[in-house]
Formats: structure tokens, C-alpha cells, sequence
């Protein structure tokens, strides 16, 4: 499992790329941030396995089934993990609500 240190290391590299995005594309617009930060955990978890963040502190995300991820639980996952709250309640497995919710785990490899 994905421990904390390098969940939130990897959230803060996405979101650092996404804040960079929007510092040159729209002058930093916090709503444009947001969305580039949507779209890139919504591209990224089913191509790559995980965000840009979560690939360089070496965490992947999985389905908790096993197989690809498809494309509607990084969706799921992501809008959850927008509103904030949700990334913030963990059950023993540490594994957030959002991932929960989305039948998929932040495992490290």
C-alpha cells in the first residue's frame, strides 16, 4: 500500500504541474488549476497507471479486482478526490474513501 509520505508527495507534485499549467496558460486561474489537475488524473491513472506525481515516488494505482483501471474509476476517483474531504477519511488499509469508492488501491512498485 501507498503510505502516506508518498501520497502526499506525489499530490503535491500534481498539483505543482498543475499550478505551472495554469501559470502559463491562463495567468494562474485557481478554477483552471482544478481542471487541469481533473484532467491530468483522469489521462494519466488509466495510460500510465497513475499521475505523473504518483509514478515518480513509485506508487501505481490498481483496481482492487485486478486488470487495467478502465476509464471511469479514475473519473470517479478523481471528482471524489477534487472535493477534498474524501482523500481525507481512511479506513485500516489507508486507502482513501476516493479509492474506496472507486474499487481501486494506491499500492507502491
Amino acid at each position: 500500500m501507498g503510505r502516506p509520505g508518498r501520497r502526499v508527495a506525489a499530490l503535491a507534485i500534481d498539483w505543482a504541474l498543475a499550478v505551472a499549467v495554469s501559470v502559463l496558460f491562463f495567468g494562474y486561474d485557481s478554477l483552471a488549476t482544478t481542471l487541469v489537475f481533473v484532467v491530468m488524473q483522469v489521462l494519466f491513472v488509466p495510460t500510465i497507471g497513475g499521475s505523473i506525481g504518483h509514478r515518480l515516488v513509485g506508487l501505481r494505482v490498481i483496481p482492487l479486482a485486478g486488470g487495467w483501471v478502465g476509464a471511469w474509476r479514475p473519473m470517479v476517483r478523481t471528482v471524489l478526490l477534487a472535493v477534498v474531504i474524501p482523500a481525507l477519511v481512511w479506513d485500516s488499509d489507508q486507502r482513501g474513501f476516493h479509492d474506496k469508492v472507486a474499487g481501486t488501491v494506491l499500492i507502491r512498485y
